[in-house]
């Protein structure tokens, strides 16, 4: 199932998810910040991504379903004047669930993608891993879930990188506005019933929009390219697992912990979890990231 409406990406589109998300990481934003990285210019955010993917997916189900787990490797970047293209291919996944595998390609106007998700000669993959869906989601259903894995364990790797030790953790709080519902929407083409008609939403005991996977997650690319790491911060992969619906207005928190530091190839895992107002956990999943670019790297490298 392929995108046949292909995106091509601005940076407007880069500035809008940055004040939506928060996240104004400069590789992102700022185009001569960028330019001295090793992508040479600036690069999508991966949750934008994530939500262009989210928005291709529900358009192809047979019957609405809500999107409850993702993972996501970014092996390239993907470039303001990019046409992003995406493909689903089957996955195998548990009963009740829906599942495909999901590459996001972006390159010049001519890159193609295959039905089995290959790319073209001027296309790249950008973005692949496989998604879950919960066909007719209810809160109940979502609480039956399995969780994420855990994530590796501290001191499983150096001791240091830079200024960044395991078990350092950074967290965030705000609550999503109806304002804030509508530009996704407008962005990104994520139209999906459970977070675009209120009343699909109530008659599925959800009390009203449920707030988008995407902007979940962009609360940790927040944390991630703005705090800790910090700036200049690439994401490399991103698991996610949804373990509860998140209300508008609900004040929310989102918390990322360094599990693991890997100095010779400048990667950081870090866990990463949203929980709600009243201390429910809201998403989970870990998080690889490259620091390469880090606009403050503090200390020197350890040894």
């Amino acid at each position: 199932m392929t995108d046949a409406s292909p995106r091509v990406l601005t940076q407007r589109d880069f500035d809008r998810f940055a004040a939506l998300s928060r996240d104004d990481n400069p590789i992102h934003c700022d185009p001569a910040f960028a330019r001295g990285t090793h992508f040479g210019a600036t690069v999508a955010h991966g949750m934008f991504l994530f939500s262009l993917l989210c928005a291709h997916t529900w358009r192809q189900l047979p019957a609405p379903a809500l999107p409850v787990g993702q993972t996501l490797m970014f092996p390239s970047p993907a470039f303001v004047g990019d046409t992003v293209r995406i493909v689903l291919g089957p996955a195998a996944v548990p009963a009740g669930l829906a599942g495909y595998g999901t590459t996001v390609s972006s390159g010049g106007g001519e890159g193609e993608v295959g039905e089995g998700g290959e790319v073209g000669a001027v296309g790249r993959g950008t973005a692949v891993g496989a998604s879950l869906w919960l066909p007719d989601a209810a809160p109940e259903r979502i609480a039956a879930l399995p969780p994420e894995a855990d994530a590796a364990p501290e001191g499983a790797g150096d001791p240091a990188l830079y200024r960044l030790r395991p078990g350092q953790q950074a967290s965030a709080s705000r609550a999503f506005s109806s304002a804030d519902l509508d530009e996704y929407i407008a962005l990104t083409g994520d139209a999906n019933p459970y977070h675009a008609d209120p009343a699909f939403a109530r008659a599925r005991g959800f009390g009203g929009p449920v707030v988008p996977l995407p902007l979940l997650a962009g609360m940790f690319s927040d944390l991630l390219g703005t705090q800790l790491p910090g700036r200049g911060t690439g994401w490399m992969k991103q698991s996610l697992r949804l373990a509860s619906a998140a209300r508008l207005d609900e004040p929310l928190t989102a918390r990322v912990r360094i599990v693991r530091l890997r100095a010779g190839k400048d990667l950081v895992n870090l866990a990463s979890v949203v929980t709600g107002a009243d201390g429910r956990v809201v998403v989970q999943g870990e998080s690889l990231v490259l620091v390469r670019n880090l606009a403050d790297k503090g200390e020197s490298r350890a040894a």
